[in-house]
């Protein structure tokens, strides 16, 4: 098993710090400029299946604009992510989040997919429950 050194989980939690203040301020194509694309997106309809898309900038930044609005700045919102390096190069990173909107208290559990690029961590995998209304039921084979 692939253990990272303190500078990787450094780096790792550096990126995610900028992520924050990017989303904070509702910067969406800076967000993008941290991914890379086309971008897995894995998600489910509650009472469904999982269901799955492969975003491309555009889309992304359509989706990330309708979920985000103007930025995440004025939410209670604290998160707890636990990085998992696959490699040196893949970390999976799972968050634990809660957010205050108009005094209602809500809770998320995702987790991101990065890999390391030539020009530092990117992320290219999302993956959340509750995403997939409308979007066609993941198919095997």
């Amino acid at each position: 098993m692939y253990q990272p050194t303190t500078e990787e989980l450094q780096a790792v939690d550096a990126w995610f710090a900028a992520y924050d203040a990017l989303a904070e301020r509702g910067a969406i194509e800076e967000l993008a400029d941290l991914a890379v694309f086309p971008m897995n997106v894995a998600t489910d309809v509650p009472g469904g299946h999982a269901v799955l898309k492969q975003w491309t900038r555009e889309e992304y930044v359509e989706a990330m604009g309708q979920a985000m609005g103007g930025g995440t700045a004025g939410l209670e919102l604290s998160s707890v992510r636990t990085p998992r390096f696959v490699s040196a190069n893949l970390v999976i990173v799972e968050t634990e989040a809660t957010m205050t909107i108009e005094g209602q208290r809500q809770s998320m559990h995702y987790a991101d997919l990065l890999v390391r690029t030539e020009d530092g961590w990117a992320f290219q995998t999302m993956v959340q429950g509750g995403w997939g209304y409308g979007w066609p039921a993941a198919k095997r084979g």
